[in-house]
């Protein structure tokens, strides 16, 4: 496991490496985060010990069981992995969210805020957020839309316990890479109308772009990628 792990990591970076160098940008700039949903604690602990450094889940309840299964398979460094919540959050999950995660990505409305504001206050723990934006307009997918973007940012920042780092937006499904093109461009020019008109806000992160797609994600702004096939291969049934 530990060999194929590091061989599907190299390749993954060999991939960020050379988008990064189409799109004029750093490769080091771009953050790969290994999304295991579905995947057992020891392939998070082998991507671990190859170089990853940082973890995406998309259910709490399952995070609560592998994280600590994690930490105990692989010693420090990799007990301190980043773990990244990008999934849909329920609001009554926020609390065990805020405990478990170091950055929600998928916060998309006001009331989900207040209550990860609350539990973020209570730990004494600042909690790292990015907005999801439903660009594509797809009613069963999460996500702000686009024009309560502005509202929602300012809710966040009226939360002294969240730290507001970006926005982050999932594409509608496609086997096509170009097909996210215009949603990814979308996510940045909206980011970039937002920071224009709030003095003083910046937002360095945009997380867009997995598997099949993280190329066009990269060329278009990305500075974090979800990636879980393509590092771990198929997931688990369930």
């Amino acid at each position: 496991m530990a060999d194929e792990a590091a061989a599907r990591l190299a390749a993954v970076r060999a991939r960020i490496a050379r988008a990064a160098a189409r799109a004029g940008r750093r490769p080091e700039d771009i953050t790969l985060v290994g999304v295991a949903k579905r995947q057992p604690a020891e392939a998070v602990a082998a991507a671990a010990a190859a170089g990853l450094a940082h973890v995406g889940e998309s259910f709490v309840q399952e995070a609560r069981e592998k994280i600590p299964r994690v930490a105990a398979l692989r010693p420090p460094p990799a007990s301190a992995l980043v773990w990244h919540f990008v999934g849909r959050l329920q609001t009554n999950k926020a609390k065990l969210a805020a405990a478990l995660f170091d950055q929600i990505e998928s916060l998309d409305r006001v009331e989900l805020a207040e209550a990860l504001e609350r539990h973020a206050r209570a730990s004494g723990r600042p909690l790292a957020v990015l907005i999801q934006v439903n660009v594509s307009g797809e009613a069963q997918k999460g996500g702000v839309a686009p024009e309560g973007l502005a509202e929602l940012a300012a809710a966040v920042r009226g939360c002294p316990h969240l730290r507001l780092r970006g926005l982050m937006t999932v594409p509608a499904a496609s086997e096509a890479p170009e097909a996210g093109r215009a949603a990814f461009a979308r996510l940045r020019e909206l980011r970039d109308a937002l920071c224009r008109a709030t003095p003083g806000l910046k937002l360095p992160e945009l997380s867009m772009g997995m598997s099949a797609d993280l190329e066009v994600a990269i060329e278009e702004g990305a500075t974090q990628v979800r990636v879980g096939t393509a590092l771990f291969g198929a997931r688990e049934a369930g």
